[in-house]
């Protein structure tokens, strides 16, 4: 097989025109070219806007095609797959994982497919529970503090677009999709360039995801949060377990630690029995919404519309004058903005859309960039969640007690006078919004820096500093806090057998990193229980 990259389709064109393309570029007949299979498939709308695909190519006397072939874009398709760690005996004392989001799901499978049947402890619900409880809070704002957007099985990621892009490459993540389609995930997660599956999709393959970890022995358990650490001689030996009939005690050899990005109750409780940690940058600010229709003519222009085009999405950054970096994130076309609080009295917005993404907005977070000298992070290293709260605090009490959102027009905003009203953009956010002035809520450097990158974000991408674009605060949720302490070899805490991993201990940026890093913490883990064995 060979390996083409750069083909272009126009919007007009079907995929079998892939066929003749590729032909071409081989400079061979098409009757030789026996079969083209997609391997990625992007939109290229910088200036015409073109379809363009890597593929894979069949075809005849394969190798002297190659050697006459001088073209770059030409090479032999050897794809490399990911090898699970060999099946071990499972240990008397079972390996627990702490935490259902990507991170803790990927680490149990792979830890119950090598035959170790882990417990997987989960302090939400299951995600037919949890959507229930969700909906009840959109519906009417009343909080469950242990089932909410950040809290249950799928981690903060299931109620999202369920984006499953990243920058990084790893054997893991071609691995992992697999894994998510063979749950039921739409298969074009594994050709699209910007992957994604949408809270809808998404809610099925965890449902499936779990029966396979209950097919292969491993234990889940909802409703069980992590309440203590017992060791002794600087080794792991225990955990505390709170649920709704009281607390007991899990004794533990190996614990997979990945307790998401808003486990707040857990890294205080973690610092207190002297797991080493860190404050790192984040970031915060909050999300911008624009009629779908108008970022589709932005960029797609003469096209917009086109049966064959997704909702257009977007990636802009800047720095501003003053130096600090702003960013967009978590952009969800045909989306909603929905409240994803975990604490009373406390206003958290994030972004989140289902697979059609067919509604009529679309948002993203415009966030600002910052670092532990901004927080007292240098000092403390759970200042950030202290930041977190006292922005996410201000805008509940700015927002009317009630969780409703407060919320501005860019026009306004950037005019420093209050908002009163929507203009052509109306917010999605459930239970509601108030209309304000966002500096009220907002520490004096985001909001600047927010002013000043909002008209260069416009230059780059048409509309998006739109007068009537909604923005609503706040977002503070985008990546974790703290970062826990690991050995870069080992994958554990200077506590042995404890592997923090994913977004909440600091070391991944999305589903799909905490996803792969879950199975590295879980690779780790099997080398050292073989290891043990070998010793035996």
């Amino acid at each position: 097989m060979l390996k083409l990259e750069g083909l272009k389709l126009t919007p007009e064109e079907k995929e079998a025109a892939l066929h003749r393309k590729a032909a071409r570029l081989l400079r061979i007949p098409e009757e030789d070219v026996l079969s083209v299979q997609v391997l990625r498939r992007s939109i290229d709308a910088r200036e015409e806007l073109h379809l363009v695909y890597t593929v894979a190519a069949e075809v005849r006397q394969e190798k002297q095609v190659l050697r006459r072939c001088r073209d770059r874009r030409v090479s032999r398709y050897a794809p490399e797959r990911y090898a699970l760690p060999e099946i071990l005996s499972p240990p008397e004392v079972p390996p627990v994982v702490v935490g259902a989001g990507p991170g803790g799901l990927f680490a149990a499978l792979v830890l119950a497919r090598c035959g170790l049947r882990p417990i997987l402890l989960e302090r939400g619900q299951d995600t037919v529970t949890r959507q229930r409880d969700v909906e009840t809070f959109w519906r009417t704002g009343v909080l469950d503090p242990e089932s909410n957007v950040q809290f249950g099985e799928g981690g903060a990621g299931a109620f999202s677009d369920g984006k499953l892009n990243t920058g990084t490459k790893d054997l893991r993540h071609r691995w992992i999709l697999e894994e998510l389609v063979r749950c039921g995930a739409p298969e074009s997660i594994l050709t699209d360039a910007k992957p994604h599956v949408g809270t809808d999709m998404l809610h099925i393959a965890l449902k499936n995801l779990r029966q396979e970890l209950l097919s292969l022995g491993a234990q889940v358990r909802f409703g069980h949060r992590l309440e203590g650490l017992e060791s002794r001689d600087g080794v792991l030996t225990g955990l505390h377990v709170r649920t709704g009939e009281g607390t007991y005690r899990l004794p533990v050899r190996a614990v997979v630690l990945a307790p998401g990005h808003s486990a707040r109750d857990t890294f205080q409780m973690l610092y207190e029995a002297g797991v080493p940690m860190e404050a790192k940058p984040f970031a915060v600010g909050v999300r911008i919404e624009h009629r779908q229709r108008d970022m589709d003519a932005a960029q797609y222009r003469q096209y917009a519309g086109h049966p064959c085009l997704p909702a257009s999405t977007y990636k802009l950054s800047c720095h501003t004058a003053a130096g600090r970096g702003v960013f967009s994130f978590c952009v969800c076309p045909g989306g909603e903005v929905v409240a994803a609080a975990s604490e009373a009295e406390r206003v958290v917005t994030n972004g989140m859309s289902e697979f059609a993404r067919d509604k009529e907005n679309i948002n993203g977070g415009l966030l600002v960039n910052v670092t532990p000298e901004d927080y007292g992070g240098a000092e403390d290293p759970l200042a950030g969640i202290a930041f977190q709260r006292k922005l996410e605090s201000a805008a509940y009490a700015l927002g009317g007690g009630d969780y409703r959102a407060p919320a501005q027009r860019v026009g306004d905003f950037l005019a420093g006078r209050p908002s009163v009203g929507p203009g052509r953009v109306h917010p999605s956010y459930r239970p509601g919004v108030t209309w304000t002035d966002l500096r009220r809520c907002l520490p004096p450097f985001v909001a600047d820096t927010i002013a000043g990158a909002l008209p260069l974000l416009g230059q780059k991408l048409r509309g998006y500093d739109d007068p009537d674009a909604v923005l609503t605060a706040v977002e503070s949720r985008s990546s974790s806090p703290v970062r826990i302490l690991r050995d870069a070899d080992s994958y554990q805490s200077p506590i042995a057998g404890l592997y923090p991993c994913g977004e909440g201990a600091g070391y991944a940026g999305g589903i799909l990193s905490a996803a792969a890093d879950g199975m590295h913490c879980a690779e780790q883990l099997c080398q050292s229980i073989q290891k043990e064995s070998d010793c035996l």
